[in-house]
């Protein structure tokens, strides 16, 4: 019972932190932010924030409840790679401390599942 616990801890607060921080302002302010957005892959600056709102938002949501997470989490841990290595890449360690703290609580859940206190645990698929 205690890892599921901390598992729907990690879940949540992970989830949470990434879309009220980083995902939410990113979508209510989508066309004011996409002009300037850093197009880090090539893709162009709209299709890059479409990307990164998907995976800060949608996908945070799905972690948060436990839908899907293994799943939900690879666009989650796509973001954190390209914002570490890419968008930060030549930053100080502190600037890309936030982004790995992210990826391995991401990566911790792929891993482990979801848990038993989430929509995959009820479903059997955790």
């Amino acid at each position: 019972m205690n890892s599921n616990v901390g598992l729907l801890i990690l879940r949540v607060s992970t989830g949470l932190i990434m879309l009220f921080s980083h995902g939410w302002g990113k979508l209510i302010n989508f066309s004011t932010i996409a002009p300037g957005f850093a197009d880090p892959i090539g893709v162009g600056p709209n299709i890059s924030l479409a990307l990164t709102v998907f995976a800060e938002v949608f996908c945070s949501v799905a972690v948060i409840i436990g839908l899907k997470t293994r799943w939900a989490i690879v666009p989650l841990v796509i973001t954190m790679i390209v914002a570490i290595g890419i968008v930060h890449g030549s930053d100080p360690w502190a600037k890309k401390e936030l982004g790995m703290m992210f990826m391995v609580s991401f990566l911790t859940l792929f891993f482990t599942g979801a848990g038993k206190y989430s929509v995959d645990g009820i479903m059997g698929k955790s």
